[in-house]
């Protein structure tokens, strides 16, 4: 039986003999159900469609991104340590070719996704790489739709991962929103890896907060404050986001904290 996987947001689900009712993911405010309604497609029809393209964004962290675009369009990344690498976030799409690619760059020793949107066709990627650990936050437990034993949820606030990197669970768009801290990225700043909280904007001076991003629900100011005192122990002097280009090259830490301010006066809190 096939694994069906959502058109819009790149979800796959359990095996099933016929295309679910629905998507729950996208039937959540967060996210949203096309004007075409529900659409499913497969890996395997993927492959006949998309390819996913390499990029070296510094040393030892390389984004894979599909094109043409596929589910919501973000980009995972891979995060070489002399400890084994990390994915981080997942993208719908996966091929011999990304295989191949990846164990290139020396293979997977976990994955760890910031939150449902982007959990897409992530056990197939922990299949294709051994069965490795898929680390997901306890809270966000009930919007995986494919479980499986390679998915380890974890609890509390942070999660050492292989290399010094860490998980950090900072909620907000989702209870269990989480982050990836790379301490040893630009060139020993740090590195925050952030999927889309907090999100680049067009002027990458600043960053923002929402609940849902296409429904355009903002964040409250008791969420917003708590994401930033998530991050206020960690140093990081470079930003990346969920999608291509989304990156703050400086400051990153300083740039959070005004962007913060600034969206909290706008708000009242």
């Amino acid at each position: 039986m096939p694994h069906f996987v959502c058109v819009t947001c790149g979800t796959q689900f359990a095996e099933t003999d016929s295309e679910p009712d629905g998507c729950p993911v996208c039937l959540d405010e967060r996210q949203y159900v096309g004007p075409g309604g529900q659409r499913w497609t497969t890996l395997e029809a993927y492959a006949a469609t998309h390819r996913n393209v390499f990029s070296e964004e510094e040393p030892e962290l390389h984004a894979i991104h599909p094109e043409p675009k596929a589910g919501i369009g973000q980009r995972a990344f891979l995060v070489r340590t002399p400890a084994g690498n990390v994915l981080w976030d997942c993208v719908p799409p996966l091929d011999a070719a990304t295989v191949a690619a990846v164990n290139q760059l020396g293979g997977l020793a976990a994955i760890a996704v910031s939150h449902p949107h982007y959990y897409t066709t992530m056990v197939e990627w922990s299949h294709a790489f051994c069965r490795v650990p898929v680390y997901l936050h306890r809270l966000d437990a009930g919007w995986v739709m494919r479980p499986d034993p390679v998915i380890e949820f974890w609890e509390g606030d942070a999660k050492s991962l292989p290399g010094g990197l860490s998980l950090v669970k900072t909620g907000g768009h989702f209870d269990g929103f989480q982050v990836l801290h790379w301490p040893a990225g630009a060139a020993g700043r740090g590195v925050l890896l952030c999927g889309d909280q907090p999100y680049v904007c067009a002027d990458p001076r600043w960053v923002s907060f929402m609940y849902s991003y296409p429904n355009l629900i903002p964040l409250g100011a008791a969420a917003i404050q708590r994401v930033v005192a998530s991050l206020e122990p960690l140093a990081f002097d470079r930003l990346y986001g969920a999608f291509p280009g989304q990156v703050v090259g400086s400051d990153a830490k300083g740039e959070v904290a005004r962007s913060a301010a600034r969206y909290l006066s706008h708000i009242g809190g």
